[in-house]
């Protein structure tokens, strides 16, 4: 497991714990990509957030070295729990080193820009804004600075739940994936640069799960037990490309459309269509033991770094699925 960003404390309750403590001042907690803030029990209160904008030099591929613009250090940035009601006291930094103006967006923000207008920060400042959180659902933000394109280009974006009133049903895993596409020329010193003609054309040369090739693969794959349950949050930055999300193997037992709760849900989901900036929530039960595969099922992106593995150990079940008669 990945370690949870040093610059939070895991929801800590300043002022208690528990569904009596109503509008206490909480710290937030965000989590990097692919884990998930724990859900707890509480009311509505005043939620305080501090992220920093970094650049810094990271894998995209094998042999393929990025400079990357990022939130909290990772690409994507790290993930937020909120609830509907809470009042979110932001603070943006923009760290001393870096060498670009940075704000935020956040889709769940009614307001200008997002939050945007209120947080665009040179090197060494910070910004802060409040804002209501006043829907349910899954939300991306990304920066919007500048042109807006080399900044979500270059990996500044995440996601924030928002959950409604008593929280979402319990799951027995929670995990976090974003998809996302780079546009990469030749080597520069040993770093491949940002090609925004390549943007313009719609033209990746990398379309990834969580910031990189192999970001879901190996040491850094999902995993189940036969019989969980699985919830993933999916969010799909582009820039450009509408993501067609499939898991080989599984059938999605309800999906959140375009991420909102409380509205239509889908249920026996085989591929879920995430438009750019957008996001859903599928959950299903795994029946089986083996490895299933995540991919962007427009699938010539799987030979662009779109796949992922969720490794489900436990008993075989012939009842639901075995070789010959």
């Amino acid at each position: 497991m990945k370690k949870l960003t040093s610059a939070l404390v895991a929801f800590a309750l300043v002022a208690g714990f528990g569904a009596t403590a109503a509008f206490a001042e909480v710290t937030a907690i965000l989590t990097h990509a692919p884990n998930v803030p724990p859900a707890t029990k509480r009311g509505t209160d005043t939620v305080v957030i501090h992220l920093e904008a970094k650049e810094y030099v990271g894998d995209l591929a094998d042999g393929v070295k990025y400079n990357f613009w990022s939130f909290g250090g990772t690409v994507p940035g790290p993930m937020a729990r909120l609830r509907v009601g809470d009042s979110i006291e932001f603070h943006l930094s923009n760290a001393k080193g870096n060498m670009q103006p940075h704000n935020i967006d956040i889709h769940a923000v009614n307001g200008p820009g997002g939050g945007a207008a209120f947080t665009t920060v040179d090197p060494g400042e910070e910004k802060v804004f409040t804002f209501k959180a006043k829907a349910a659902g899954l939300f991306i933000y990304h920066c919007a600075a500048g042109s807006i394109v080399d900044h979500i280009s270059n990996g500044m974006y995440g996601l924030v739940l928002v959950e409604p009133e008593g929280g979402l049903s319990k799951v027995d895993r929670e995990y976090y994936v974003m998809e996302s596409e780079f546009f990469t020329g030749e080597p520069e010193n040993g770093i491949a640069p940002f090609d925004i003609q390549k943007g313009l054309d719609e033209h990746p040369t990398h379309v990834v799960f969580n910031g990189k090739e192999g970001g879901l693969l190996g040491d850094n794959a999902l995993k189940a037990k036969v019989g969980e349950t699985v919830r993933i949050y999916f969010g799909n930055i582009g820039p450009n490309g509408i993501s067609s999300f499939h898991i080989i193997g599984e059938i999605f037992d309800k999906v959140y459309n375009e991420g909102g709760i409380g509205g239509a849900t889908g249920k026996n989901i085989q591929t879920t269509l995430v438009p750019s900036a957008g996001a859903t929530i599928v959950e299903f039960k795994v029946d089986a033991p083996g490895t299933y595969v995540l991919v962007d099922h427009s699938i010539y992106r799987v030979a662009k770094g779109a796949i992922g593995h969720l490794v489900v150990e436990g008993a075989e079940n012939p009842k639901v699925i075995r070789q010959g008669k």
